[in-house]
């Protein structure tokens, strides 16, 4: 199945007193990278949230940014460090008696102190909180995956048009290529009657065979035959359930190498011209391949 690595979602969750909200962006990648950003104090969910990421996605760099909230009044509760501020007023008190001065102490004064005010220690329920979390990173999954989806018909129908002019490039040089050995017979007739005009009588025979093997060193039947079963193959993985992007890769590279053989032993001006264009095509194939999960 084709599916774009290219994609970003997001969803949010309630569930009593924890919200969760879960951003995701992927883009291209040859294997699955994921960066995930977790709230403080929630870093034992890193891997959780790789774990549901892994086991839905295969390729692609992977965004994560996860949001967890607790908004019961305990959990914002705060705390004074009353001994701490029954210390320090004190300690004004006693300089401002030793510099003769008639002063309180006031809040104020006493707000200065670092970490008199502290939020208060709670124990925080993280199976709930990551129950909350991963219902909605499953959420944000689905709509990434969706996004995946769509953007991969797209590849999928420019890649069906483009393997379509392959193949009928591919009837054309089948049909120039079944043409060769009457243009090598017309070439060495040719080039006998360049070196030795109409001085030497010319065996047919000899000609032919010499015109035959010409044509054999130049058959690319074979190379026709494996391009053709690769054709059949991309179209099936296409269509086909399973991740394509490493598959259909190999397979332009098989093409590409078949393509290269045909033009080294093909002379033909006219069929080395297609194979070229052919492997433009092939080339725009292959970028877009790499968006493919």
């Amino acid at each position: 199945m084709v599916k774009s690595m290219t994609a970003y979602a997001r969803a949010d969750k309630m569930d009593g007193s924890v919200t969760a909200e879960v951003e995701l962006r992927s883009y291209n990648s040859r294997f699955l990278d994921a960066n995930i950003k977790v709230p403080h104090g929630y870093s034992r969910f890193e891997e959780k949230v790789r774990g549901v990421i892994a086991a839905r996605l295969e390729r692609g760099r992977v965004e994560a940014r996860v949001v967890i909230r607790n908004e019961a009044d305990e959990a914002i509760a705060f705390k004074a460090d009353t001994a701490k501020a029954r210390a320090y007023g004190v300690a004004l008190k006693e300089a401002a008696k030793a510099a003769g001065i008639d002063a309180e102490v006031t809040l104020d004064q006493l707000l200065h102190i670092n970490g008199l005010v502290v939020p208060k220690e709670i124990e925080t329920d993280f199976d709930h909180h990551w129950s909350v979390a991963e219902s909605c990173l499953v959420e944000a999954l689905a709509g990434l995956d969706a996004m995946r989806a769509k953007e991969g018909e797209f590849l999928a129908n420019d890649l069906r048009e483009r393997l379509d002019n392959v193949e009928a490039a591919l009837d054309l040089i089948e049909e120039g290529a079944g043409a060769l050995p009457a243009i090598y017979r017309e070439r060495l007739l040719d080039r006998i009657a360049t070196l030795c005009g109409s001085t030497v009588e010319v065996d047919e025979s000899r000609i032919a065979q010499e015109a035959a093997l010409l044509a054999d060193r130049s058959d690319i039947s074979e190379e026709i035959t494996r391009v053709r079963s690769h054709i059949l193959q991309f179209r099936a993985i296409m269509a086909g359930d399973e991740e394509a992007g490493r598959k259909l890769n190999f397979l332009l590279q098989e093409f590409n190498r078949e393509f290269n053989t045909m033009g080294s032993k093909i002379g033909k001006a006219e069929i080395a011209h297609t194979i070229v264009s052919v492997k433009s095509e092939l080339e725009k194939m292959r970028e877009q391949v790499q968006n493919i999960e």
